[in-house]
């Protein structure tokens, strides 16, 4: 017997932990599979609903009396470089860049490695194993690469980000680098840089994650210009970040059901061959 996956997506909610931006606070996500035929149509539709992929999954904060976390994108053709980026891309000028097939080195391994023990020592990617990270990168369904920059001068990898191509742009899934290297912005950088790729492809978004105001983690986001949030479920120009609060409130969110019933889904149908 011939078995099929359901055309419409199974919406799931996990159970809360701690949140790894606002002391004090429980997350929990709203989330469904990215599987079969039609996966590169659902993410993209559910990226521009305020959705992120983690390997073949698609989640989005749906957290009790809290909605802090939006969904950031940097609008191309409204992105103008501050005199800090632009120091930034000269000081990082000896990079080169190369766009791969989503495939795991150790090279790429130990630097993540190294940056984590840096930057992340107690965050949930503290445990990953070289298998694990295997996964994070290769387990994909749609179109990703991996793009590496590498020091010309001294051959060695200095950044990396897997990035997701998506329809209307890219989504840099996740990035890490040399974190001895603090005077070089490197973050910020590869940022810059899929600005460019984007500009240079006709895409007009690149898609960075998650913004949250009163998370100083999170602030260097804010820095660009023509950034976008996704908040009251539509993308919004950010004007001032200090007009966007981190404030609890009990109606804040939606029940789950409206949650879901509101998200708009493409046609999944398959094509016939």
């Amino acid at each position: 017997m011939r078995h099929t996956l359901p055309l419409a997506p199974q919406f799931y909610v996990t159970a809360p932990q701690p949140c790894p931006y606002l002391e004090g606070r429980m997350e929990r996500k709203l989330f469904t599979a990215l599987q079969g035929d039609a996966a590169e149509k659902l993410n993209d539709a559910l990226s521009k609903q305020g959705f992120r992929r983690s390997q073949n999954v698609l989640y989005r904060p749906s957290c009790t009396e809290c909605s802090a976390c939006m969904s950031a994108r940097i609008a191309v053709a409204d992105f103008t470089p501050t005199k800090s980026q632009k120091r930034t891309r000269r000081r990082n000028a000896m990079l080169e860049r190369r766009a791969t097939s989503p495939w795991a080195t150790d090279e790429q391994f130990d630097l993540f490695r190294t940056y984590l023990e840096d930057r992340h020592a107690e965050g949930g990617m503290a445990d990953m194993d070289v298998f694990e990270f295997a996964a994070m990168i290769e387990e994909t369904p749609i179109r990703s690469r991996v793009v590496e920059y590498t020091n010309r001068d001294t051959g060695n990898l200095t950044a990396v980000c897997l990035t997701d191509v998506l329809d209307d742009g890219l989504s840099m899934v996740y990035s890490f680098y040399e974190p001895g290297l603090q005077q070089q912005s490197l973050g910020t950088y590869m940022i810059l840089d899929h600005i460019e790729i984007a500009r240079e492809a006709g895409l007009p978004y690149v898609y960075l994650g998650y913004w949250v105001p009163g998370s100083p983690k999170m602030g260097y986001k804010a820095k660009f210009a023509g950034l976008e949030v996704y908040a009251a479920g539509a993308w919004q120009k950010m004007v001032d970040p200090r007009a966007y609060s981190a404030e609890k409130h009990p109606l804040s969110t939606d029940p789950i059901a409206e949650q879901v019933a509101n998200i708009s889904l493409p046609d999944l149908t398959p094509r016939r061959r």
